[in-house]
């Protein structure tokens, strides 16, 4: 199996492309910690992982709450002793508003949840990684990370923020057996929307321009196979990149 013994943390792992993430690392041979601020969401898939044979714990975590993050990666250390990979994976999506609408508000609650969020997430594992010896990053970012025409200003901005984070990190810790790469989702068929509020009807239709090139709606799972080679060795050469799964959007 391309990732034995390994013990990984998803987080948004409730639901949609973390979903399939958790479950996908757990047929591998990781032993998955499933976490989400949905904890009834998270046990479910852990229960799930669980019947088919695989091991995986549930974890209620609001990645915007530096209390819960230390919370998360404690009991992963009670539960596996150890941490190989960290997948970040939770996100929440902006109303679509340009700059001239957004608020601070949700310009501060998108980046405390996209941005801050996985700062202090790879902040904790990195000191975990460095005592280790080895530990793998895998970010995802989303196509927002790279275009400016895939969401609002702020959504978009925060995804930028990972991007230019995940490179860094990758450089910094290049030789200390740490690697670092993010992965940049076109559309995907997952519940993210349900995050949206107070829709901005210019910024819609201006976004929609972008998204009348996207060939297809991708699956969770094929963002799943993914994160599966990058959190394995197979990907030990593969440091400080961010690719596009997106059939080829991202390339107009």
């Amino acid at each position: 199996m391309r990732l034995q013994d390994k013990v990984a943390i998803i987080t948004g792992a409730a639901s949609g492309m973390g979903k399939a993430i958790a479950e996908a690392y757990a047929k591998q041979g990781a032993k998955v910690v499933v976490s989400d601020y949905n904890l009834e969401g998270a046990e479910t898939v852990a229960a799930a992982i669980k019947a088919a044979g695989g091991e995986a714990i549930a974890n209620r975590t609001n990645v915007a709450e530096l209390a819960d993050l230390e919370n998360l990666f404690a009991e992963t250390k009670l539960a596996f002793g150890k941490l190989d990979i960290l997948v970040n994976n939770a996100g929440i999506m902006d109303g679509m508003e340009p700059v001239g609408e957004i608020s601070d508000e949700k310009w501060d609650r998108l980046f405390a949840v996209n941005t801050t969020g996985v700062m202090r997430a790879m902040r904790i594992a990195t000191n975990i990684f460095l005592e280790q010896g080895h530990g793998v990053f895998v970010n995802n970012i989303s196509a927002g990370g790279l275009r400016g025409a895939r969401a609002g200003a702020a959504y978009t901005a925060s995804k930028h923020a990972v991007t230019g984070l995940t490179k860094n990190t990758a450089y910094m810790y290049a030789n200390a057996g740490i690697r670092c790469n993010g992965i940049a989702p076109g559309g995907v068929m997952t519940n993210i929307s349900s995050s949206m509020t107070s829709l901005s009807e210019f910024g819609m239709g201006r976004q929609q321009t972008g998204s009348g090139t996207m060939p297809r709606v991708g699956q969770p799972e094929e963002i799943a196979n993914l994160a599966v080679f990058l959190g394995s060795d197979e990907s030990s050469f593969v440091n400080g990149q961010v690719i596009a799964a997106d059939a080829g959007w991202t390339a107009y």
